[in-house]
């Protein structure tokens, strides 16, 4: 199949490819909030699910669990190839394949249901993503998304890493966070879907505010390029900024952070 990524997603492409197979624990952080989603998602036996921005794949594993036939589509090829190689592991029987958020490679109609963990949020171009959705899921079928809230924790870590980036092109592109305004929700993906929303927290667990750092320098796509994008002095500055933001949550046993999303249940009209 000769389907490529869309050329101006090639760099957020090998962003999220840099994080490998190290990704994975970057979904291991969480866990809780997919479970969640999972849960509201009710995902059941034979149903055709599409999991979309997979990453290393832990959403379409425990959605695959519940006995689904999920594909995984992602636009990164390095996540996906960690993602096949866990699910063979683990004996489940799911299809991954490169996807576009933008512009997927399937036919109308084609998933009962589609569920996105933090991922279709990241999405460059969020009304062609959203138009997407409607697409591929049939009358009827479901979507359960989750976004990070437009004020919470996640957007103050990554405001900690804003602050190291160069400046946005103008026109900047819109932020994924929008995705954590119910109101937004609804101009996106209203038209096609009868929404209703829930927010959950998600508890971030680390030994100490360094293995954040380390977590996240090592496998988080954003943070690691953005990591090797600096010279060794901003590197430093940027370490020590994003330590202290995690240190604030700290507890006797380590770090804990809370952090806010939205779970956005859809049925399509």
């Amino acid at each position: 199949m000769n389907y490529e990524i869309q050329p101006h997603n090639a760099k957020p492409a090998s962003i999220w490819n840099s994080g490998g197979a190290q990704y994975n624990e970057i979904s291991r952080g969480i866990a809780d909030s997919i479970e969640h989603c999972v849960l509201r998602l009710d995902p059941q036996p034979g149903e055709r699910v599409l999991d979309l921005a997979t990453g290393t794949g832990w959403t379409s594993r425990v959605v695959a669990k519940r006995g689904a036939q999920v594909t995984g589509a992602d636009i990164s090829a390095d996540l996906l190839a960690f993602a096949a190689e866990q699910a063979r592991v683990e004996g489940l029987d799911i299809l991954y394949q490169l996807g576009d958020a933008e512009s997927l490679p399937f036919a109308d109609g084609v998933f009962d249901a589609i569920i996105s963990t933090c991922g279709v949020m990241f999405a460059n171009r969020p009304e062609a993503a959203a138009a997407e959705l409607g697409r591929v899921c049939r009358k009827g079928g479901r979507i359960c998304l989750t976004t990070w809230l437009s004020d919470g924790n996640v957007f103050r870590m990554f405001m900690v890493m804003k602050s190291f980036m160069p400046p946005p092109p103008d026109p900047a592109p819109p932020s994924p966070f929008e995705w954590g305004r119910t109101e937004r929700l609804e101009e996106l993906l209203g038209r096609d879907f009868a929404l209703a929303f829930e927010k959950g927290v998600s508890f971030y667990r680390e030994p100490t505010a360094e293995a954040a750092w380390e977590r996240f320098a090592g496998g988080y796509g954003p943070t690691k390029a953005l990591a090797a994008s600096l010279d060794e002095d901003r590197r430093a500055d940027l370490r020590r900024d994003f330590i202290a933001f995690h240190a604030q949550f700290s507890t006797p046993l380590g770090i804990c952070v809370p952090r806010e999303y939205w779970v956005t249940r859809g049925i399509h009209h």
